[in-house]
């Protein structure tokens, strides 16, 4: 006779030893343990890759851009009148390519990365972060420098890193985090790699990145950070991006070259980033009618420009300036006293004429010819540590995020013994730069391409109060 009692119900005889183990064969939340989770690791090694992936086209694009800049130096010391060819000539084809195709490469990719961060709109997020668009930031900027563009690598390499990890992690395994959390997570993998300084890409993750909302400390910026980083270290090795320096300061003595470079920088790169944030509103006047109407023209004149002023400095104001610098940092050359100048105007041209390429490592150039500037009024302190603190300061005053500036340039130079005097340059340098710039270069820059984004050319309502048009009206924390 069958009995009534289901099969579920029926008693069992099996011990409560035995239920639990049966219990964790079949995966219970209550009994099984996560780290034997095959999806889990799974995702886990897919972060994994797509940090690796990421640390790989930094380093892949840092050697091409030495290789770019190398043939460049080359070109011009066949016949230094070929830059008059190759300037304009470079300018407006990548001008022309980012603006027909990639209109989200131009310019540095902080604010790009920043404005996804920030942003809920998904499709907006995937017209500013792809593998599309990072591969074309890595041609575009070799091809801004070796047509002889003052730019820089680190900013584009933020975008390249926070486009791989939300489009290979975020899209096919969302759920591992938040995409803001991986675009935070990229952009910091991306710095990290480029500079080989993985302190740096944290601070700038919870510095710059996260500037409006709260940075959760997580592992996904931690483990993108590391194997970044340790694909830096497996290919290029543990190596210095200016070397190692062991300049010092004495003390007391030594308040005063932190107190003149950290006044000075941070006026000077406050009002230059005021300036950068005007241009990228538009320029004024007949300029600005002849920009809209000719951009590909306005991008030749300004190689044109950038030609002519590499002529009349010798090259020097050329590529990134990291060369240069770290010449004058190990005392094998002396800056001239127009290169801080010759450099700012030359990292207005490029910034003017629309091409992919950052503004990092050029600042700091210009930050170098600062201090040697300053160095030459006070002769008996070294000159090498007035350079690193005008680097500091400089770069501080452009992007008001102290911590990230002193601490790439530590570890850049692997100068611990400056780790004080840089830290009070900086300060001072960014408590300058807020009175004469409120808004930070990249945060503002960012706000105008989410205001873009809500509110396009030819719509003059105001912006809705969506939760990105609050986080630009909220003020910078003081």
């Amino acid at each position: 006779m069958e009995s009534d009692v289901p099969p579920s119900s029926t008693p069992s005889t099996d011990s409560p030893h035995q239920r639990a183990l049966r219990h964790l064969a079949r995966g219970g939340r209550r009994y099984a343990l996560p780290w034997l989770s095959y999806r889990r690791w799974r995702r886990r090694f897919f972060l994994v890759g797509a940090a690796l992936l990421a640390g790989f086209i930094a380093i892949v694009f840092a050697v091409g851009a030495e290789v770019a800049i190398h043939t460049h130096a080359q070109v011009v010391g066949w016949s230094p009148w070929l830059a008059l060819i190759l300037g304009p000539a470079g300018f407006a084809l990548m001008a022309w390519i980012s603006r027909r195709w990639f209109p989200s490469t131009r310019g540095s990719g902080i604010p790009q990365a920043i404005a996804a961060s920030l942003s809920d709109d998904s499709q907006f997020r995937q017209r500013l972060l792809s593998i599309r668009i990072a591969l074309a930031k890595v041609v575009l900027t070799l091809g801004g420098l070796l047509a002889g563009a003052s730019i820089g690598r680190e900013g584009p390499s933020v975008q390249i890193g926070a486009s791989v990890l939300h489009s290979l992690v975020g899209r096919r395994h969302g759920h591992i985090a938040p995409p803001r959390d991986l675009i935070i997570a990229g952009s910091a993998a991306g710095l990290a790699a480029a500079f080989n300084t993985p302190l740096g890409g944290i601070m700038f993750a919870i510095e710059e990145m996260s500037r409006y909302r709260v940075f959760r400390a997580n592992s996904t910026t931690l483990a993108a950070v590391i194997f970044a980083g340790l694909m830096s270290l497996a290919i290029l090795g543990n190596y210095t991006y200016f070397g190692r320096s062991g300049a010092t300061l004495g003390w007391p003595s030594g308040i005063w070259p932190v107190v003149i470079t950290g006044t000075v920088g941070g006026l000077a790169g406050g009002l230059f980033a005021r300036l950068l944030v005007s241009v990228s509103r538009g320029l004024p006047g007949r300029l600005g009618q002849f920009a809209k109407q000719h951009p590909i023209r306005l991008a030749a004149a300004c190689g044109l420009a950038t030609a002519l002023l590499g002529l009349l400095t010798g090259g020097a104001t050329y590529g990134t300036g990291y060369t240069e610098s770290k010449a004058a940092l190990e005392a094998t050359a002396e800056l001239p006293g127009y290169y801080g100048i010759a450099k700012t105007l030359a990292i207005l041209l490029a910034f003017v004429s629309g091409i992919p390429g950052g503004i990092f490592a050029p600042s700091l150039a210009v930050g170098a010819g600062l201090g040697a500037n300053i160095a030459a009024l006070l002769p008996n302190e070294q000159s090498s540590a007035i350079l690193l603190l005008g680097m500091v300061a400089f770069l501080s005053g452009i992007t008001q995020a102290p911590i990230t500036s002193f601490v790439i340039v530590m570890e850049m130079t692997a100068n611990h013994q400056m780790l004080l005097p840089l830290m009070a340059a900086s300060v001072v340098s960014v408590a300058f730069s807020r009175s004469v710039a409120p808004t930070p270069l990249y945060d503002a820059m960012a706000q105008g391409l989410l205001r873009r984004r809500a509110h396009p050319p030819g719509i003059t309502s105001p912006l809705p109060q969506t939760s990105e048009s609050a986080v630009q009206d909220t003020p910078r924390p003081q």
